[in-house]
């Protein structure tokens, strides 16, 4: 299917796949793209990827990210197949998939105003009985949000995903530009997170492990105010044999298993640690294990809650 394109020729930098759900923040995450050297196209028919993709080999562009998602919905069952395919000869296609919680999306487009590309009410006509009232118009967008789901089920499958619930702009910024930076790519991405379960838990976490068992730096006055990366938030928790325990168990597991993943092509793994407001413990754990498996390659550090300050 993949015809005369010549993974080992001129195109030899990176794809980049944008997708995901509408609301999800893809226009934030091609303008990070862009400012990291990439040449993009925003809503690319999955009839012309191809010939798409042989005119930037001629042309010599080395980074190309092509965002694609309902709104050329019929073109969509063709693309999951031209991913794999492509993967499989050679190209080096990177997917990414920005999810988001039902509530979020929801919300985002009510603040907007901007209507579902997948709402049967987009004239506003709604079968010619005039526009909905409050209550169907939350119905209709629910509706078109999980038919959105079951169109890019696939796509999200294939990709590495970023849950945008509670990331403000610059944070998917900074995220987007981990994920395509010069060590991407290279090898499986290992991604520690950490997080409050108050907050909820991240949707894009292949494994989470909760500290909150642990001892509380918050219960202490002086250390109330700081977060895991100080160093007196680090010297209490490290002084804590529970915290050792925890944190060696939590590594023994991903030494064993890391390689099996690799070997199954994962391009990515994200390992969620979550605390009660995810400023201390799950803090400290995301920095000690990130340091500690710095030897893997491509390691990455997200703080979600703090990262959002």
């Amino acid at each position: 299917m993949t015809g005369d394109l010549h993974p080992q020729g001129d195109l030899q930098g990176d794809v980049v796949l944008l997708t995901g759900m509408s609301g999800g923040g893809k226009s934030v995450a091609m303008h990070a793209l862009e400012d990291a050297g990439y040449f993009c196209v925003d809503n690319l028919p999955a009839e012309l990827l191809l010939d798409f993709l042989r005119l930037e080999q001629q042309r010599g562009e080395r980074r190309v990210a092509i965002a694609v998602d309902v709104r050329s919905a019929s073109s969509l069952p063709m693309m999951l197949p031209l991913l794999k395919d492509l993967r499989a000869t050679g190209v080096p296609v990177r997917s990414i998939f920005l999810d988001a919680s039902d509530e979020a999306l929801m919300r985002r487009f009510s603040e907007t105003r901007r209507p579902h590309p997948l709402r049967e009410d987009r004239d506003t006509n709604f079968g010619g009985l005039g526009a909905p009232t409050v209550e169907e118009g939350h119905r209709l967008l629910l509706d078109a949000i999980q038919l959105e789901r079951e169109l890019l089920g696939g796509l999200k499958a294939e990709s590495t995903v970023i849950d945008t619930s509670q990331l403000r702009p610059a944070q998917l910024r900074a995220w987007v530009s981990d994920l395509v930076g010069p060590n991407a790519g290279t090898k499986l991405t290992l991604v520690f997170e950490s997080f409050a379960f108050k907050h909820g838990v991240p949707s894009d976490a292949d494994f989470v492990f909760d500290v909150r068992v642990l001892p509380n730096p918050y219960y202490d006055r002086e250390l109330r105010p700081l977060t895991g990366r100080d160093a007196p938030v680090a010297a209490y928790l490290a002084a804590q044999p529970e915290v050792g325990l925890m944190m060696g168990q939590i590594a023994g597991f991903l030494s064993r298993w890391l390689p099996n993943f690799a070997a199954d092509q994962r391009s990515y793994l994200t390992v969620a640690i979550g605390c009660t407001g995810g400023q201390h413990r799950s803090v400290y754990l995301v920095e000690m294990l990130a340091r500690q498996f710095g030897h893997h390659g491509h390691v990455l550090k997200r703080h979600r809650e703090l990262d959002a300050r």
